[in-house]
């Protein structure tokens, strides 16, 4: 046997050139270990019996054991047959584990169809508990790729992909003892579901550049994939991507120093992304300005971030009447036009950036290659704490969001997303657009939110599966669309803020799609958490994603909850202020450095579901007493969820504060929130005080209410006024 292993060990490392990395690990357990791997191919289990140390035993149904096929790898190792309808099976394989042996299991107890993880079952987890034995995670990578795999049609498979297996310290499963029965087996079985997506990013190369990691992308999906497109409908695959990366970039980045932070003033295009591209080909950093901040918002933002030169369009500086910013800004900054650039660029530049597109790994400079934590964008906060905050992101918290992301949700190459939020949104960077053009999957962008009803039809026509939205936009696109438009979609994922229930509804019931609300911030690159269809709780906006530490501090006056500090591989290089242009601040909450506040109010449940229950500085003191203002909005929400409300507060001469409602619903009553306050039992505190009725109510370009115009509104048309009940 020992010589039929060391043959099948130097075969395999010739023809998928395997690499073991943290060997290490092993020489830290004793006899009794339980291995737990991802079940990617019909290799995994020889590659684990071959390349492990020592006797394994592999625990497998019984129905595989007799199957003739697997006789030869029976020769291999041990075999510990499972029949799952059998009670006194696991118990069994506890009993074995527990004499001092290593097992092996792929606790999905199938071969991924989808090429990420699987439903994870409990069993395993029960078995690891109950020993007391350490779990070793490894993860297999590459054989997916294999004609081995269960992937055809949905990967570009190749007979000889490099394979490595990656081994992770190990780790205990022991739910507290208080646990037990079945609550304790769904406890282990989390634990371990939490430990195998873990194992998924851990073992994910997320410290590199955004544009090496495009190049990864396309040697594994290859270059012919597309992956782009805009309404243009001229779909872009790698090898056009790259290439005109090199063309544009070059042009682009004439005259600027590396690192140097240049602007984009550009709609969601194939021409957008290959700037942004073009950027990180020759080492500078993307700024991506909010044209819906208005003229004095971006050159702020072009002050503090110290921009001296804007990329923009004719056409769209003309379609979005953007006139007079673009005049404001040519008299602060240089503007470079696409089209005027596009119509200079010649044959030979074409070749030239065709034939660098081709050979990318030998002109794309090793310098900016080992840069992975150097800044890859800027994003800028809405203002509404003053002036634009530049939030500066590098490229390992980009792709170790995506990364985070992608160990949650079954992504996969498959898979059409339709993106219209805007790329100046860290939303839709980073999760509509970086996620699917780093995985092979087709992401198609479209220029505006807030076409309700043309959104939806492109959602028909492209056969889109994944939609990113708000709930201001997907309540759109609900009230417009027809319900066969949304046919093909497998994913909705709602963030940016609250989803309401209603939304909600209409959407399972119109469409028979679920929505999984998500939280986040663009100081996180920007998702937090996410419901998923494996781990989905609607109210909560899900589970916090892997290596995403948390601090909840108590606040003063606030009983439920905590706020919300995290740190992690996400979390911002830091802030770019007004008072300091330039200046990089790197973040630092009351918890420590490199921590960031996320100012919200939030409570964890038992099974680690966020609940968001309000801003800190959305909460107002009347009577001395702390009050939601979200409360006061989920009040107004359930009373009239046909319309759209904001509360905000105004002065209050006797108790401080009063809560003023905001609504585009013509007629409405305080006793009807009352109602729903005692059906509720939700304290009458909570219900505004005043009621203001208006034909629209303020927004920001990513769909969330605009607060500071609302209260400027109210201030406006009731500040002045002496105090009426409606």
């Amino acid at each position: 046997m020992g010589l039929l292993k060391a043959f099948l060990r130097l075969l395999l490392r010739l023809i998928y050139r395997v690499e073991i990395r943290g060997e290490e690990h092993l020489a830290q357990l004793g006899e009794r270990a339980l291995v737990v791997a991802n079940h990617t191919s019909f290799l995994d289990a020889v590659l684990l019996a071959v390349f492990l140390p020592g006797e394994i035993t592999f625990a497998v149904n019984t129905q595989v054991a007799r199957n003739p096929i697997f006789r030869p790898f029976l020769a291999l190792t041990r075999i510990f047959p499972m029949d799952p309808t059998n009670p006194l099976a696991m118990k069994s394989l506890i009993r074995h584990l527990s004499e001092g042996r290593r097992v092996a299991i792929f606790p999905e107890g199938r071969i991924t169809v989808t090429g990420a993880l699987m439903k994870i079952y409990d069993g395993p987890g029960l078995v690891a508990d109950k020993a007391a034995a350490p779990v070793v995670p490894i993860r297999i990578e590459g054989a997916q790729y294999t004609p081995f795999s269960r992937l055809r049609g949905r990967v570009r498979l190749r007979w000889f992909p490099p394979i490595t297996l990656t081994i992770l310290p190990p780790r205990t499963i022991s739910p507290p003892a208080e646990v037990r029965g079945r609550a304790r087996r769904k406890a282990a079985g989390r634990a371990l579901s939490d430990l195998m997506t873990e194992m998924m990013f851990a073992t994910t190369d997320y410290r590199q550049t955004l544009f090496g990691a495009v190049l990864d992308a396309r040697r594994i999906h290859g270059g012919k994939r597309l992956v782009a497109e805009d309404i243009n409908r001229r779909p872009a695959s790698y090898h056009r991507l790259i290439a005109g990366s090199f063309v544009l970039g070059r042009r682009l980045t004439a005259d600027t120093r590396p690192e140097e932070r240049i602007g984009l003033l550009l709609p969601n295009s194939v021409a957008t992304l290959t700037s942004l591209l073009g950027l990180h080909a020759y080492g500078r950093v993307p700024a991506m300005l909010n044209y819906t901040l208005g003229a004095h918002g971006v050159l702020s933002a072009c002050t503090t971030a110290r921009i001296r030169r804007v990329i923009t369009s004719r056409r769209f500086i003309e379609q979005a009447r953007l006139g007079e910013l673009a005049s404001a800004l040519a008299s602060r900054v240089e503007l470079i036009w696409l089209e005027d650039l596009a119509a200079t660029i010649g044959l030979p530049e074409r070749l030239i950036g065709l034939l660098k597109g081709r050979l990318a790994p030998l002109f794309y400079p090793r310098r900016l290659a080992q840069r992975p934590d150097a800044p890859a964008v800027v994003l800028f906060t809405s203002g509404s704490e003053g002036s634009p905050k530049g939030v500066v992101l590098s490229h390992t918290n980009l792709l170790a969001n995506r990364a985070q992301i992608a160990a949650r949700v079954d992504f996969s190459a498959q898979d059409v997303v339709l993106n219209a939020l805007p790329l100046f949104h860290s939303f839709g960077l980073t999760a509509g657009t970086l996620l699917p053009i780093t995985s092979g999957m087709r992401c198609f962008l479209y220029p505006s939110p807030l076409h309700y009803r043309i959104v939806p039809e492109m959602a028909y026509d492209l056969n889109a599966t994944i939609l990113f939205g708000t709930n201001t936009f997907l309540a759109g696109y609900a009230k417009h669309a027809h319900p066969y438009d949304f046919y093909s979609v497998r994913y909705v994922f709602a963030g940016a803020e609250k989803l309401k229930e209603e939304t909600r509804r209409v959407w399972a019931e119109k469409f028979g799609v679920r929505i999984f609300e998500g939280y986040g911030a663009t100081e996180t690159a920007p998702v937090l958490a996410v419901n998923t269809p494996m781990d989905n709780r609607p109210g909560s906006v899900g589970r916090l994603l892997p290596a995403i530490d948390h601090r909840l501090l108590p606040v003063p006056g606030i009983e439920r909850g905590g706020r919300l500090h995290v740190h992690g591989p996400n979390v911002m290089l830091g802030y770019l202020l007004a008072d300091h242009p330039g200046l990089l601040v790197p973040p630092d909450s009351s918890v420590g450095a490199g921590w960031y506040d996320t100012g919200d109010i939030v409570t964890l449940d038992e099974q680690g579901y966020l609940h968001i229950e309000g801003r800190a500085k959305r909460f107002a003191k009347v009577g001395g007493e702390m009050v939601s203002l979200t409360v006061a909005e989920e009040l107004a929400a359930t009373t009239w969820p046909e319309a759209q409300h904001a509360v905000v507060t105004l002065p209050d001469p006797q108790k401080g504060e009063q809560l003023v409602l905001v609504t585009d619903r013509p007629e409405v009553e305080r006793s009807a929130l009352l109602a729903t306050a005692r059906a509720r039992a939700v304290g009458e505190i909570h219900v505004p005080k005043r009621l203001l009725s208006v034909s629209r109510i303020p927004l920001l370009g990513s769909g969330k209410i605009d607060y500071p115009a609302t209260q400027a509104l109210v201030q406006g048309q009731l500040g002045s006024q002496e105090e009426t009940t409606p």
